[in-house]
């Protein structure tokens, strides 16, 4: 099986190795400083006219468009609002300074449609994540994630290669200490679908029966015969977070980048339908099966 080594940017974990992601930080920082200014009855004109700021400039670090907030920007904000106790101001500086670091898939800006999914994995606890066409990108192997792209509108051997590497760069999420919990549903015509024939496919049904032999990995097969279901419109995955201040985050990708729902109607809209299509999927062990009968199918077609 072959792997792909990427290089952990020491900025993007914790102190005690804990992984963290820039943009989650930031999220969690532009939050805190709603908040702390609709506590102290501020509304965003007024916090512009007090520090002579604009009002745009106010509202973008309330709405996470300011990537990076000064450290004296932000002293300056919890003066205004009256933040004193040291820990509170300290952890605020914090989320501001880790929010400004740059995390390995920086290096794939040219590779990535989006940087925000692999930014926003690194600190998940839990992916909940439906696939209809293809087995999902964090459970492919290089040389079926090669051909999805050839089959797509890549034709240079480099940029295919790099793009593969990069996907394959969001794997170690599932491997490191304390993984991600990965709950797939995926529909039966993916394990069929003959991606660049059936050596390529085989050898990806066989990495994915490994995987799924994983304690935090559970992988469930969505039969065709189960005919028409609530997930028949596009792939999505749930994002959910240790901590309780980060609300979960539905990633539905698109062809040239990907829509992020964040609204607790949207969320709790496609967590019901993933209910829906794990409901109407066979379990686990039924899968792993299934998938056992797929190998040996290839393996003895000429």
């Amino acid at each position: 099986m072959q792997t792909v080594a990427v290089p952990v940017d020491h900025q993007a974990v914790g102190a005690t190795g804990e992984p963290r992601s820039p943009s989650l930080r930031l999220r969690r920082l532009s939050t805190e400083l709603r908040h702390s200014r609709q506590a102290a009855g501020y509304t965003a004109a007024k916090v512009a006219k007090e520090l002579g700021w604009s009002h745009p400039k106010v509202t973008k670090m309330e709405t996470t468009e300011s990537k990076r907030i000064k450290p004296e920007d932000l002293d300056k904000l919890m003066d205004l609002y009256g933040i004193d106790d040291p820990e509170r101001r300290d952890c605020m500086q914090a989320l501001a300074k880790d929010a400004r670091v740059r995390g390995w898939w920086s290096r794939y800006k040219d590779a990535f449609k989006n940087e925000s999914l692999p930014d926003f994995e690194t600190e998940a606890s839990t992916l909940r994540t439906y696939e209809s066409q293809v087995i999902p990108g964090l459970l492919q192997t290089p040389a079926y994630a090669e051909a999805i792209f050839r089959g797509g509108r890549y034709t240079n051997p480099q940029e295919i290669e790099r793009r593969a590497e990069a996907r394959m760069g969001r794997r170690g999420i599932l491997t490191r200490f304390n993984p991600v919990h990965l709950r797939a549903v995926i529909d039966e015509s993916a394990f069929q679908r003959l991606i660049s024939g059936r050596e390529v496919l085989a050898a990806q049904l066989r990495h994915l029966l490994h995987m799924a032999q994983m304690p935090h990995i559970d992988i469930q097969m969505l039969p065709l015969s189960k005919g028409a279901h609530s997930g028949l419109t596009a792939p999505f995955t749930i994002l959910d977070f240790p901590n309780l201040l980060d609300s979960s985050i539905v990633c539905v990708e698109t062809l040239s980048d990907a829509l992020y729902l964040e609204e607790p109607d949207d969320v709790e809209l496609y967590a019901a339908t993933f209910g829906d299509v794990q409901a109407s999927a066979i379990s686990a062990a039924e899968t792993a099966e299934y998938i056992t009968e797929q190998i040996s199918t290839l393996e003895s077609t000429p």
